[in-house]
């Protein structure tokens, strides 16, 4: 059997390799049918000139036929070269549809998610476990900031902030109401009888959240003066002070989200039943185009369940 190149024209492909050709080698053939030259091709495929005219040698010994006529001015199609070239721009054309349609699956797979280390610490990871078990298919990555990002240069399907909801820009929608109560660990209370109301705050520590404003205004908005507001820890993050209350160290002035996990669990008490609303609530966010796709709309609708959730819950526990 003659292995060589055997004419311009069409071969019998008898006992031809069932593998089919490399990619590379028929994206270098196309490319250079389309310029018309090796060079341009190989600069077009980001190769050399001499990788080029070795994968159209081989294609052409597998085939045997000849593709191109090399002349002078460039490089022109055989009768065989001219009949096969639909059929591999078809097959790379398939090739590039098989790709980006795996590359939009994995993407509809993927929810990320960008939210406070505060609320991820008390109020997302913990519940985490529950949205898994009902949305096994969507692979989710968590991002914890301080910084807010910018949801479509970075990547980011949906974001969970902590404001006043002006977001023009995106699409919005209220996760949850705050409230600002004390809290503290069931032995504190234990050793504070006589602490009944706001005004019995006055001869507690209390555990500061970045600075001492936040218990000068709760206090204020209670009708509550004379308390010692330069005594007590600060901590730059909520999570630090809920986390000192839970250890017995003073009250804590929390947000309802970000407590209602551990005075759910009995770690934490609300020592006065006083309260005042938050200034800003939490807010789900996420571009307007995407706001529809159904991954966002799953744990959209899961956020706001488990908000409802705790809500119930809080009233319950108060009454």
């Amino acid at each position: 059997m003659q292995t060589g190149i055997v004419h311009d024209g069409m071969s019998r492909f008898d006992g031809m390799n069932s593998i089919p050709p490399s990619t590379s080698a028929l994206r270098a053939f196309a490319a250079a049918a389309q310029t018309g030259s090796f060079t341009r091709a190989a600069q077009d495929l980001g190769q050399t000139q001499g990788a080029v005219s070795h994968q159209i040698a081989q294609l052409e010994a597998r085939l045997r036929v000849r593709l191109f006529r090399r002349e002078p001015r460039g490089l022109s199609l055989t009768q065989a070269g001219q009949a096969y070239l639909p059929f591999v721009r078809e097959a790379l054309e398939r090739l590039r549809a098989g790709e980006q349609a795996l590359v939009a699956t994995a993407s509809e797979r993927v929810l990320t998610v960008t939210v406070s280390p505060n609320f991820a610490s008390r109020w997302l990871v913990p519940r985490l476990g529950d949205f898994l078990d009902r949305h096994p298919d969507l692979d989710l990555r968590i991002s914890a900031s301080l910084q807010h990002v910018d949801l479509t240069a970075d990547g980011i399907d949906l974001a969970i902030r902590h404001g006043d909801g002006d977001w023009p820009q995106l699409h919005v929608t209220r996760l949850s109401e705050e409230l600002l109560f004390p809290v503290c660990s069931p032995a504190w209370l234990a050793t504070a009888p006589t602490l009944r109301v706001a005004a019995d705050l006055r001869r507690q520590v209390l555990i500061h959240d970045r600075d001492r404003d936040g218990w000068r205004r709760w206090l204020a908005a209670q009708g509550v003066a004379g308390v010692d507001l330069e005594r007590g820890p600060v901590f730059n993050q909520t999570s630090l002070a809920i986390d000192a209350a839970v250890a017995g160290q003073g009250i804590a002035l929390a947000r309802s989200a970000l407590a209602v996990l551990d005075l759910a669990a009995g770690r934490l008490v609300r020592p006065v039943p006083e309260a005042s609303p938050a200034p800003f609530a939490y807010w789900i966010l996420c571009p307007k185009p995407n706001a529809e796709l159904s991954k966002l709309v799953r744990f959209r609708a899961w956020l706001l369940d488990q908000a409802e959730r705790d809500r119930l819950s809080l009233a319950a526990m108060a009454n």
